[in-house]
């Protein structure tokens, strides 16, 4: 009976968000809703296995990763843009973790390819602002599934290609900030990672 109740509670605690869902409600109340999130949470974490966040990327990265969306995405590029500003609020701490293919997934052409490369180079000088990258061929026991984001110890939201699931129970918030930790261990900072990015940036330009 305890398990039961157990299993129950974990249930409730998570939340199926599908992304027909949010075509049909609109792409830009699914923004102001992140922005609530982004508002709301002082220690924030994400990993990024496959793509830049829109909270570090360039408006044309923006919209090419938006362009299978069914929708008018203009809104919604500009709302990106504008939680963008929560980078600068001091109060808060951000930690992005992206893998090498995340930074290097050519997503706009090669020359747009180095300008998103030079702004997470600009934002990793940010105070507030960690920006961390595992280098291909780092060795690390376990496989990176999923995009996910981490807001404080509360909730965590993980990213499919058809929808996103709202996890708010303890356990799956306390696995997926253990995982956090791995990947974090293994990541380079600081000077280390703008020297390795900005290589790549060199090599979009040639």
């Amino acid at each position: 009976m305890v398990a039961e109740v157990a299993a129950l509670a974990r249930l409730a605690n998570t939340e199926w968000q599908g992304k027909r869902a949010s075509w049909r409600r609109g792409l830009e109340r699914r923004q102001s809703e992140l922005a609530g999130l982004e508002t709301e949470a002082v220690t924030l974490r994400y990993f990024l296995p496959a793509m830049v966040t829109g909270l570090l990327a360039t408006p044309e990265y923006i919209r090419a990763s938006l362009g299978h969306s069914p929708v008018d995405i203009s809104r919604t590029v500009a709302k990106k843009l504008d939680r963008q500003a929560v980078l600068y609020d001091n109060r808060k701490r951000f930690t992005f973790l992206l893998t090498e293919q995340a930074v290097r997934w050519a997503v706009v052409p090669r020359a747009a390819m180095a300008v998103q490369i030079d702004r997470l180079i600009s934002l990793s000088h940010l105070p507030n602002v960690r920006i961390g990258i595992i280098p291909l061929g780092s060795t690390i026991g376990r496989g990176p599934m999923n995009t996910f984001t981490i807001y404080d110890q509360r909730l965590a939201t993980v990213e499919t290609f058809t929808g996103r699931i709202v996890f708010q129970d303890a356990r799956d918030i306390a696995e997926h900030l253990e995982v956090f930790g791995l990947y974090e261990h293994h990541a380079l900072f600081d000077e280390d990672a703008r020297e390795l990015i900005g290589d790549w940036a060199t090599s979009y330009r040639s």
